[in-house]
Order: structure tokens, then C-alpha cells, then sequence
């Protein structure tokens, strides 16, 4: 069944045409992915599906009674309202009617007369039964379920006004979800989102039950929950069914098939051409002129003209022209951290945290949002300052810092100028440098305070391009890049021949350009050398060990006794089983642990749950001889 049908719509925004005649159609149940580049028109899109904007022309149908959900906008609300009180505005209907059970409550408790009594338990009956059927009771829960997923308890308390951008944009999240919708329009949810938050939204998204649209530039994330891509380019849909990763394989070959089916009808062309030209030569050669031949050619020529033309496939887009140029090499020792601790507001961030970082390795801090990723960043940028341990930066360390928030040296500066200000080339050589990361032509005399986020990042790249580094440090670059400039960003990283650093939720980046991961959590820093998925799979293990075993102890400790006071040999078997289960898990925790710290103190528990074990085969055999 068709959720939403749209046909030939059309839209110009400022003075350009986003797309014409654009047509398709979302099925009920189905989760679709929107991608395309930053400006191809996809928020467009969902402003219309939603009727924020209206389309020039064409039409949009939806399934009678659907609701869809979108968060377009950050919405305002009272000064003193906390988030708790925003989100729930999610349920004002029902905290009507539970406000009015509650008066009904204090008026019967004080009334005596038998028949008004019985009025006023007939009218709470009705508001309750209205209140069960609408989900009153589960209220709390569903909203407990939301903020705990999306990791927001700690704003619930906070005037909503005071939060920062992204932080009201997690509770946008929040009131969406909350709501329900048929269609539910998700744009760029991940963003703001840690990796624990991202992840639970993901499993969420894959249990809703409504239709999902979401635009995304989250690999990752699109791989995970969608199951069709429309992708929006050059002011055209295409459809594909499937998740992101087959969707690159599915284009490529159609690419290919539109390239080949567009040279084979170039040559029927020009052969034709060919004919009409040979033709009309032979014709004008005759004495007298062949007529014959003239007809001959102008039906040919005729024929031509109907041809339908095909368009010739884009097999590559023009991309930023960005490669990192390394400086001499630094020592072998890039940064070593020796019992670092670090508190912020009265809160530790972390404590005694050891880690190296050496030469030519790519390492990326990873851990929920509030652990002080940025912060051991900003430590080794020197922006922050130490308060225990010691933070070493090696020798002739050159670093460079790439940051999902560029700070303009002047806003009002146009790129060009901004460019120059880290870059001493004369203008022409900028706006040759500038066209490489596609500032064309006047775009290089826009202001800087009027660039996009993704524009920023392609000035910050260029200016970095030509900077004398070779430890690159990188804080989320890539929130605000399309797909496209994320590709070309991983491909530089990976041709840069020095250190990188990076804090990134990026699962996809993530896997792609890292081989060695610290995972910050609960006060300390975890070592991995692997991609992300084994490295969550033995955080989820050491956390399950701290949860369930954190000693790995029986209850009583066992004692030798004499025989004649020693247990049945049932009660014997069973504490022999315990101490092997134990001794089997402790197996299993080592087998998959990397740190040498932990698996000698996993090893001093297998040690003496083995010693008394041995003890208890000893007494088992005292007992059956």
C-alpha cells in the first residue's frame, strides 16, 4: 500500500531550480534513505512532504488519516519550561485528562451524597477507559525509554531555553519519536547523537512500526536501517532497492550500462551522419541530380532528428582536490600519556589514563558524549591544561587541528581572504588552490560568516592542505560533509603519510581509516587494535564481567574439614561446577582481552578459583574412597 505518492512536483529556491517534474512514491512500512549532495534539495523535499513549503507545481497525495513527523525547526517554548516539560508536551491531551481524573479523585473522596457519588465514578470511568486506550498508563515508560536511548537524562532538569543547539536538537528527536507518526522524517539524526545513542536508535528504527524516510550522510547508520535509497541528483530520483552499501555496487553498474547504451547510440549517430553526408554527395554528383538519393537522405536525416538523445552519464563528479602534504617526520614518540587525570566542574573525566601514540599510526578516540574525548584533544593541543600525570609531546611533533566547528579568523573575510590569512600565495595561486576544493569563479568572494558547514570544512581542508604537519589532529570532521567530500576526506587521510588522531562517532569512518582505538569510559581509556564492531563486542564483555562477576567469587569461601563432617556428594558436585563455570568464563574474557594490565588480573582470579577447585576434588575424593 502506497504511503505517499508525489508526481511531477517541481521547486526553485533563490533563484534556482532545485527539480522539475520529480515523481515517486513511498510504500506504508517501507525505510528509505535520502541521499545526495548538500544543496541537491533533500530538506526541500521533506518541507514539502510535510507542507511547511508547497510545491510550484505538481501534486503530493498521502494515505488518508496519515500522520507524518518532522522536526524542521528547533521550536520555542516558555522561558521557565525544563525539557522534561517540553517533551511532554508530547502527551498534552492525556495529561489533560489525567489532570481531570485527579480533581474527579479529591471531589469524591469529599462527597457523601451516594447518587452524586455514583455520577462522578461513571464520569472517571469514562476518562480513564479513554485514558488506557490512548497509552496513559505507559506515558512514563515511553518517555523513560526515549531519553534513556537517547542519552538525555541529564537535560530533563534544564530550562529548556538555556540549552545549546544541539542539545535542543536531541530533544526535538525526542518529542518526534515520542509522537509516533505514520511517516516519520528523520533529517541528519545522528549528528548530535554519541555512538551509544546512535546505536539504540538504530535497533529503535528497525522495530517501528510506521514508515521511515531519513536523509542521512551516516554510511553506517543508512546501512543499518534502511532498506531502499532514492538518491537526488542533478534535480532527478533514482530508486534503488536496497541498504547504502549495495546501493554504491547497483549505481556503479547502472553507470556503466548508461555509458556504454550512450556510446553505442553516439556511433549509430555518427554513422548515420555519415550515410545522410555520403548520400547527398552521390546525388549531387549525378547528371543530372539524383532526386532519389536526395529523398533518401532527407528520410534518414528525418529519422535522426527523432532519435531520442541520451544523455551522457557522469561517470565521476568533480571533487575537492585534497591531499595532505607531510612535513619531515617527527620522533618515534608522538604522545605519551602517563597516569593522566583530568576533572571538569567538579566532575573527573578520567583518571591515571595511560596511552602512546607513535610515528605513522592512525588512532581515534571513541566513548559516549560527557567522557572528555575533546577534552584529552584540546590537553594535547595545549588548550587545556593538565591536572595530574604527565602529557609528553615528542620530538619535532608539527601538529595541525581539523575541527567540526571552524572558527573564521574574520567572519567578514571572503574565502579568498580568509584562504591568504594561513596561506602566503599570491591571488592567483589562491584561487587556483581555492578551485580544487570547488570555490569557482565569484564563490571565492563570498563572506565566510555566509558559508555553509560543509562549505567551511572544504576552506578549512584547503588552508590545511598547504600547513607544515605531521601530526593531524581531527575532532568530527565529518558532521557536516555530504558523502562525496566524506570520500574524499577518507582518501587523503589515508594517503597522509604522518600521525592522525581523530575523535569521531563515524562508524563507517571509523573502520575505514583506523586501526587502533581507545575507548574512553567510565573514568579510563581501553586499547584496541580492531575495528569497531570487535572492540564494542569486548567493551560489552568487560562491562558484563563488571556487572555479573566483579570478582569471580563464589559465596562461601571453602574450608578443608574433616570426613566426617564434610557435605553429601551432591552438595560437592555442584560447588566443583560453579568453580569450572566460573574458570570456563574467565577463559573466555581472556581469550578476547588485549590488555596486558587486565589479563594479569584476570589470570590472579583463574589462579585461585583453580586452587579452590583443586581443594574440592581433593575432599570429593576423600568422600567416594
Amino acid at each position: 500500500m502506497i504511503a505517499c505518492s508525489i508526481e511531477k512536483i517541481s521547486k526553485m529556491f533563490g533563484g534556482n531550480t532545485l527539480f522539475t517534474d520529480l515523481s515517486f512514491q513511498i510504500n506504508q512500512g517501507s525505510r528509505v534513505g535520502l541521499v545526495g549532495a548538500n544543496g541537491s534539495g533533500k530538506t526541500s523535499i521533506f518541507k514539502l512532504l510535510t507542507g511547511i513549503e508547497a510545491p510550484d507545481s505538481g501534486t503530493i497525495h498521502f494515505k488518508k488519516g496519515l500522520k507524518a513527523g518532522y522536526l524542521a525547526q528547533i521550536p520555542s517554548f516558555p522561558e521557565e519550561m525544563t525539557s522534561r516539560d517540553v517533551l511532554l508536551t508530547v502527551f498534552e491531551d492525556l495529561r489533560k485528562i489525567e489532570h481531570n481524573m485527579k480533581q474527579l479523585e479529591i471531589e469524591m473522596a469529599n462527597i457523601s451524597d451516594d447518587r452524586s457519588l455514583n455520577q462522578l465514578l461513571s464520569n472517571y470511568g469514562v476518562l480513564q477507559e479513554k485514558f488506557a486506550l490512548n497509552g496513559g498508563y505507559e506515558m512514563e515508560a515511553e518517555l523513560s525509554k526515549i531519553v534513556n536511548g537517547l542519552g538525555i537524562n541529564d537535560l530533563l532538569p534544564k530550562k529548556f531555553a538555556s540549552l545549546s543547539g544541539g542539545e535542543k536538537t536531541k530533544i526535538g528527536l525526542g518529542i518526534v519519536l515520542l509522537q509516533k507518526p505514520d511517516l516519520l522524517l528523520l533529517d541528519e539524526p545522528t549528528n548530535h547523537l554519541d555512538l551509544s545513542a546512535i546505536e539504540w536508535l538504530g535497533a529503535f528504527l528497525k522495530e517501528y512500526e510506521g514508515t521511515i524516510m531519513t536523509i542521512s550522510h551516516d554510511r553506517y547508520f543508512l546501512d543499518e536501517v534502511v532498506t531502499s535509497i532514492l538518491e537526488l541528483e542533478d534535480g532527478e530520483i533514482t530508486v534503488y532497492h536496497s541498504n547504502y552499501s549495495q546501493f554504491v555496487i547497483q549505481k556503479e553498474e547502472r553507470l556503466l550500462k548508461e555509458f556504454q547504451a550512450y556510446e553505442e547510440q553516439q556511433k549509430k549517430i555518427q554513422k548515420m551522419k555519415e550515410t545522410i553526408k555520403r548520400l547527398r554527395e552521390w546525388a549531387n554528383q549525378a547528371n543530372p541530380p539524383n532526386a532519389g538519393l536526395h529523398r533518401r537522405a532527407r528520410s534518414m536525416e528525418k529519422a535522426l532528428e527523432r532519435i531520442e538523445r541520451l544523455k551522457r552519464p557522469i561517470l565521476q563528479k568533480k571533487k575537492m582536490a585534497f591531499q595532505l602534504e607531510e612535513a619531515g617526520r617527527s620522533g618515534k614518540d608522538v604522545v605519551i600519556a602517563e597516569k593522566l587525570s583530568k576533572a571538569f566542574q567538579d566532575k573527573v573525566l578520567f583518571k591515571d589514563i595511560n596511552f602512546s601514540l607513535f610515528y605513522g599510526e592512525r588512532a581515534v578516540i571513541v566513548g559516549d558524549n560527557g567522557t572528555g574525548k575533546s577534552t584529552l584533544l584540546k590537553m594535547i593541543l595545549g588548550e587545556a591544561s593538565v591536572d595530574e600525570g604527565k602529557l609528553r609531546i615528542g620530538s619535532n611533533v608539527k601538529i595541525g587541528y581539523l575541527s567540526q566547528h571552524y572558527e573564521a579568523i574574520n567572519s567578514e573575510h571572503t574565502v579568498l581572504e580568509e584562504f591568504r590569512e594561513e596561506v602566503h600565495v599570491t591571488e592567483g595561486e589562491a584561487r587556483n588552490i581555492l578551485a580544487g576544493f570547488l570555490f569557482y569563479g565569484y564563490m571565492v568572494y563570498r563572506k565566510v560568516g555566509q558559508l555553509s558547514g560543509g562549505e567551511r570544512m572544504r576552506l578549512r581542508l584547503a588552508q590545511l592542505m598547504y600547513q607544515d604537519i605531521n601530526l593531524l589532529v581531527v575532532d568530527e570532521p565529518t558532521n557536516h560533509l555530504d558523502i562525496e567530500s566524506r570520500e574524499v576526506l577518507e582518501d587523503a587521510l589515508e594517503k597522509f603519510k604522518g600521525t592522525i588522531l581523530s575523535v569521531s562517532h563515524d562508524r563507517y569512518f571509523i573502520n575505514k581509516l583506523f586501526s587502533k582505538i581507545y575507548w574512553l569510559a567510565d573514568g579510563a581509556i581501553h586499547e584496541f587494535i580492531e575495528d569497531y564492531q570487535h572492540a564494542k563486542e569486548k567493551m560489552s564483555l568487560r562491562k558484563n564481567k563488571k556487572e555479573k562477576y566483579p570478582k569471580l567469587e563464589v559465596q562461601k569461601e571453602v574450608k578443608p574439614i574433616k570426613k566426617e563432617k564434610q557435605r553429601s556428594i551432591d552438595d560437592l558436585e555442584k560447588d566443583i561446577a560453579l568453580f569450572e563455570q566460573k574458570i570456563s568464563e574467565l577463559n573466555k574474557l581472556m581469550m578476547v582481552e588485549s590488555s596486558i594490565d587486565t589479563l594479569q588480573e584476570l589470570h590472579v582470579e583463574k589462579e585461585s578459583l583453580e586452587e579452590k577447585c583443586q581443594e574440592l576434588y581433593v575432599q570429593y575424593e576423600a568422600w567416594c574412597d
